[in-house]
């Protein structure tokens, strides 16, 4: 049983319609909210009983009480067990579906056009800093191998099922025994046959972890050098990430406690190969994916919040992905809904442009 379930368990009709009050005034405002102002929305309650509900809350830890002030606020987990016990996603209100639909239908074929325009899109809609990451061109392989250039390194060499080949210099100890670069790419030829190294790459390092291939050390570490090597990008087109929108991610920040937060969050930016990491995650996820505050240990000061969602090419494979970082006092059901349909619609897009290639 999850802790949001036992949480909503523990939770009475009382007190489960005080706290969805109590975090859509605060989303709504961004201030605490107190006693009073729930007895003005029409809770049909004593201040004392409301009191006596936010305590009880706040003791399960899904309110939090900044400073002296009577007024409760949600906390990271309060805003999880929100946004999975009490939104009802779909997809978004007719205006930001034809705006999505305008905006990336009139950004043209160019790839990198259509991926800014995404970015931009979802920064102005949704409020935060859009984040887009450059596709991958992860095609299945059909033979892997170890070729010597010299005493240091040896070209990993990948046959995609398409014909086409990817090499990657990787360094090798001096004197590496001919017989370690076969074992190697036998190894991996095996495991990675009809598959795209995303998919096989994860399980090749769990099994080598956890000891269960049959390689010896020089093979293993060979094999994992290679892995390292491939990043997903052809030579020369290293993946990047299109961040637009960072300007809006200081409109809440009020307060210095607040600057020093987006202080920290521009740090992070700037740190693209982390961002691609978490972009990356999702490309094995059912959908959108919501990290909240420290959920992702990337922005664990920065009091942010990241929901991103995979898009595939023409052929439903996923390639990359797109997403909103902003505060934790994000309207979460349109961003949500927002961020998942520019995936689909990202996807629609580059297949219609494959098509006219």
């Amino acid at each position: 049983m999850s802790s949001n379930t036992s949480l909503m368990q523990a939770l009475n009709q009382r007190s489960r319609h005080i706290f969805r009050q109590i975090v859509e005034t605060y989303l709504e405002t961004g201030e605490p909210v107190g006693s009073r102002t729930l007895s003005k929305a029409g809770i049909a309650l004593s201040a004392a009983s409301i009191r006596n509900v936010m305590a009880d809350l706040t003791e399960l830890g899904l309110l939090d009480a900044p400073h002296v002030s009577a007024g409760r606020m949600p906390t990271h987990a309060g805003l999880r067990l929100f946004v999975d016990g009490f939104l009802e996603m779909g997809d978004p209100g007719q205006d930001d579906r034809a705006a999505i639909d305008a905006r990336l239908n009139s950004a043209g074929r160019d790839l990198g056009g259509v991926l800014k325009e995404a970015s931009s899109l979802l920064s102005g809609l949704a409020g935060g800093a859009g984040l887009v990451s450059s596709p991958t061109q992860d095609a299945a392989v059909r033979h892997v191998e170890f070729v010597p250039l010299s005493t240091g390194e040896a070209l990993c060499v990948l046959v995609k099922e398409q014909g086409d080949v990817e090499n990657r210099l990787v360094k090798i100890p001096p004197g590496l025994p001919q017989t370690v670069l076969i074992e190697a790419g036998n190894y991996l030829a095996a495991r990675m046959k009809g598959r795209t190294l995303h998919e096989a790459a994860a399980d090749v390092r769990s099994e080598i972890a956890a000891r269960r291939a049959q390689l010896d050390v020089a093979a293993a570490d060979l094999v994992q050098r290679g892995l390292a090597e491939w990043s997903g990008a052809a030579p020369g087109e290293e993946r990047r990430l299109i961040i637009q929108g960072r300007a809006n991610l200081l409109d809440d920040a009020a307060a210095a406690e607040d600057m020093e937060r987006v202080r920290q969050l521009f740090d992070v930016l700037e740190r693209q190969q982390g961002l691609l990491e978490v972009l990356d995650s999702t490309r094995d996820a059912d959908g959108v994916r919501l990290f909240i505050g420290s959920e992702n240990n990337l922005f664990p000061l920065s009091g942010s919040s990241v929901i991103v969602a995979p898009y595939m090419n023409a052929e439903r494979q996923v390639i990359g992905a797109l997403g909103v970082i902003g505060p934790t006092r994000l309207n979460y059901a349109r961003v949500i809904s927002m961020v998942d349909y520019t995936a689909r619609m990202v996807g629609e897009v580059l297949g219609k442009r494959r098509q006219n290639e």
